[in-house]
């Protein structure tokens, strides 16, 4: 099997789900980027050098969720995974609820195609953003990841499907020193939910859309939540301090993803951010996982 001589490079967005009320269906991708670069080398052998986020905590062989990604996009083309020198420039922050994960997933399978000479044609995007659901478990953050822009996403008799829509907007992320793992948030998510409370909640999801695409006034009462934010305060009550505050102000904040970061449309909103934590102004990015 021939592979690309030359060093591949592929630049993959943070994303943010839910965006309050859209649980496990919306998401928006951020112009936060990690950056992925893979060279073929002679033989088997598997390098893997990390740079800034997770640097100290990922491992550095098979077991790093980007060769993962790779060798699952790999199989399915039905060629072997080479041997491959990886970089990784991680700037997505981890266990922050802005899709980090999500993130090496999309972008090590589009690195892997690309790779391939005729790899866009083994695997197109929607094989692959079916594979990058099958290994993460649910589409809303690589949808975001996968194809940019603001994404609805949803799953049907076991196969994921995704509208994007071309959103413009100011965001500001608000991230706290302390992590919370996506499974401990999700742990904490009741098995059934009031009928009124999934009701308002589907009201304000297409609203949201709304807003996002016509009516930015209508961003605060279309960013309300009743299924999953409420449930989670528990691990993380300085970020729902935070959002509780901002919202009563009229800015349109929500948890991200599982958070523990809060997400706010808008800009110059930094004097809310409370001691020791990291202010991100950015927008919605445009493109999903990109060769570059």
């Amino acid at each position: 099997m021939r592979f690309v001589e030359a060093p591949v490079t592929v630049q993959v967005p943070a994303s943010s789900a839910n965006l309050g009320p859209g649980y496990d269906s919306l998401g928006l991708a951020l112009a936060v980027h990690d950056e992925l670069t893979a060279e073929v080398l002679p033989g088997e052998e598997l390098r893997v050098e990390v740079s800034g986020e997770g640097e100290g905590d990922v491992p550095r062989d098979e077991e790093h969720l980007v060769v993962q990604a790779m060798d699952a996009a790999f199989s399915l083309m039905g060629v072997p995974r080479p041997g491959l020198t990886l970089r990784c420039t991680n700037r997505i922050p981890h266990a922050r609820g802005m899709g980090s994960s999500s993130a090496a997933i999309v972008g090590g399978i589009v690195l892997a195609r690309a790779l391939v000479p005729a790899g866009t044609e083994l695997l197109g995007d929607g094989a692959a953003y079916q594979l990058a659901n099958d290994i993460e478990g649910h589409p809303d953050n690589v949808a975001a990841a996968m194809f940019g822009g603001v994404t609805i996403a949803w799953t049907q008799a076991a196969v994921v499907d995704v509208q994007r829509l071309d959103v413009s907007a100011p965001v500001t992320l608000f991230v706290p020193q302390d992590a919370v793992a996506t499974h401990v948030a999700r742990g904490l998510l009741p098995v059934q939910v009031p009928h009124a409370d999934a009701a308002a909640n589907a009201a304000r999801a297409a609203l949201l859309v709304a807003a996002l695409l016509v009516d930015p006034a209508r961003l605060l009462p279309a960013t309300e939540d009743r299924l999953h934010q409420g449930y989670r305060a528990p691990a993380m009550p300085d970020s729902h301090k935070l959002l509780r505050q901002m919202r009563v102000e009229g800015v349109p904040a929500v948890i991200s993803g599982a958070g523990p970061t809060v997400l706010a449309f808008g800009h110059g909103l930094a004097d809310w951010a409370p001691a020791g934590w990291t202010v991100v102004e950015t927008e919605v990015a445009s493109r999903g996982a990109t060769v570059v």
